[in-house]
Order: C-alpha cells, then structure tokens, then sequence
C-alpha cells in the first residue's frame, strides 16, 4: 500500500513539469507559425506592391505612347528607359520591358540584357524573375512551340515571334545569349527553374510579315 501512495506522489510531482513542457513546446510552436505566417503575407505583400508598380509602369508608358509622336518619341531607349512591351496572349503575360538589367528594375518588370531593336538582326535577350505565382515569367515553360510572342516597340509597331525551342542550361551556360545566326532575328526569354539552379530558356524567331 504504501509502495502504491509512493508511486502515485511521484506521478503528481512529475506531472506539473509536462504541463510546463507542454506548455512550452505549445507557445514556442505557436510562435514559430505567427512567424512564418508572417513572412509569408510579407512576401506577398511585396510580390503584390510590385505588381501593382508594373502595372502603374503599364499606364504610364502607355500614355506616354498615346500622346507622343514618332517626330518626338525617336525609337531611341534612353527616351525614356523602356524596351517596350512584351505580351503573350496564351499565358496573359503583358509587361513593359526595361531597355537595360539591373537588380532593382528586375524586381518590378523584365528586362532586356543583350541585342538591338526588333527591326535589327540579332538576338534579343530578356530576362524575367520567376515568382512561381503567374508574375512575370514563371509561366513561360508551359508554352509550347509554334506560339506567339509579341514585342511593340516606343512607337507602338508589333513585331511578330513563334517559338521554335523551349528548354533548360545550366546558370553559367552562354550559348542561348551568343548562338544565333547574323541574318535572323530572335528572340530569346530567360528566367530561374526554382527547383534546381538551372536557366529556363524559350527561343522565337521573328515572322517576316507580307
């Protein structure tokens, strides 16, 4: 009887130091969730704000497009910092394009690192963060060959592309930027595969319009 009082005295004492464990592990799981949840509306927060600067970026170059005139708006990049606008109806993408790649201007709309105007032979490369949420170029790898891209220059002009090749190099890998031939006119899309370090890249070549 008294070995049973014994063992029962020592449950008792034991039991209020679980409760404090538990209690523990319960505020410190608690409060590891309020953080993530946290970070995680802080990133789509900032996802967002971006989208929203994008496509304030939208209207403003297409006001500027609609109140200028080919005598005042020169095809000329450094006018006013932009490429143009790159639009591809199968996946709703429509971004201004930025004329040059810093890391800044990459967060709010893709930009073109490498080649000339549409009109110009030679490969022009463009390149779009991948937000794994239908922003920017994260959509890219499900086109398919033979769809269409579109570019319209500073002075509204369409240029017509088909996508002849889709698929991945590694990070360090140069040939989509430098294998073109000099008589064509490509161009070249390129964003992060986010599960490995590799390059999604899509190759169009211009459509020669009658």
């Amino acid at each position: 009887m008294n070995q049973i009082l014994s063992t029962n005295l020592k449950q008792n004492k034991k039991s209020p130091e679980k409760k404090s464990w538990f209690k523990f592990q319960f505020t410190f799981s608690l409060l590891i969730i309020m953080i993530c949840l946290f970070c995680i509306s802080s990133y789509f927060y900032h996802l967002q704000k971006e989208e929203n600067f994008s496509d304030r970026l939208i209207t403003n170059y297409n006001i500027y497009r609609l109140y200028s005139t080919p005598e005042n708006n020169p095809q000329s990049e450094s006018s006013n910092g932009l490429f143009g606008i790159i639009e591809i109806p199968k996946i709703n993408l429509y971004y201004p394009v930025f004329s040059h790649l810093t890391e800044d201007l990459l967060k709010i709309s893709p930009c073109k690192f490498y080649g000339d105007q549409p009109d110009i032979n030679g490969n022009i490369c463009i390149a779009g963060h991948n937000y794994d949420n239908s922003l920017f170029f994260s959509k890219i790898s499900t086109l398919s060959v033979n769809d269409e891209i579109s570019i319209f220059d500073n002075n509204g002009k369409q240029y017509l592309y088909w996508i002849y090749d889709i698929y991945e190099v590694s990070e360090s890998d140069l040939s989509p930027i430098l294998n073109y031939e000099e008589d064509e006119k490509i161009l070249t899309l390129v964003t992060c595969n986010n599960f490995n370090s590799n390059r999604i890249i899509v190759r169009a070549k211009q459509k020669k319009l009658s």
